[in-house]
């Protein structure tokens, strides 16, 4: 398997993307997936709709049933996939729309972090828990 292709690249692919497209490769679906790493179906799905992270022992065991490294399914970098098979058209501007995405998930984040540190002032002020 090599990266000398952008299909699943930094550029292109979110993790979520390249975990869902190793999966796929691999021939399986997210409950079989979710089974034999001991997570829920709505984790794996998670996951790949990029809302949430595994932690690192997920993590290895996913790179190993997956047949990937760790680091491209963070990166994008190193040991995964090939491209999709088939004649690929690229979409102008695509490109641009994933980082575009990527920096209102990250804003998002932020606000998230930020409402639950208020949120946990305002009880710290009115005595509660």
């Amino acid at each position: 398997m090599s990266t000398d292709n952008d299909w699943f690249g930094p550029e292109s692919a979110t993790f979520g993307d390249r975990v869902a497209g190793a999966r796929e490769a691999a021939g399986m679906t997210q409950a079989q997936l979710a089974r034999r790493l001991g997570v829920k179906k709505a984790t794996v799905s998670g996951w790949e709709q990029d809302l949430s992270e595994p932690r690192a022992n997920k993590l290895s065991m996913m790179a190993g049933l997956l047949n990937v490294s760790i680091m491209w399914l963070l990166t994008g970098e190193g040991e995964g996939m090939e491209e999709p098979a088939g004649e690929v058209t690229p979409i102008e501007g695509l490109s641009d729309v994933v980082m575009e995405l990527r920096a209102i998930r990250a804003d998002m984040r932020a606000n998230a972090e930020r409402a639950a540190r208020l949120e946990k002032r305002l009880r710290q002020m009115l005595g509660q828990p």
